[in-house]
């Protein structure tokens, strides 16, 4: 199913998209977890800014 979805984000023509993983700190735990996102690439900059 994977490659699937990889095939549909890589047609010709269409939006470049990048995956944007950002370490976040949980303010009960201290531990770090990772957040996933996928984003057009020309939006990468104003996502990592939030």
């Amino acid at each position: 199913m994977a490659k699937k979805v990889v095939a549909t984000l890589k047609k010709e023509g269409g939006v470049s998209y990048a995956k944007v993983i950002r370490a976040v700190k949980s303010e009960k735990t201290g531990a770090y977890t990772f957040r996933e996102e996928m984003v057009p690439a020309a939006a990468v900059q104003d996502t990592l800014k939030k």
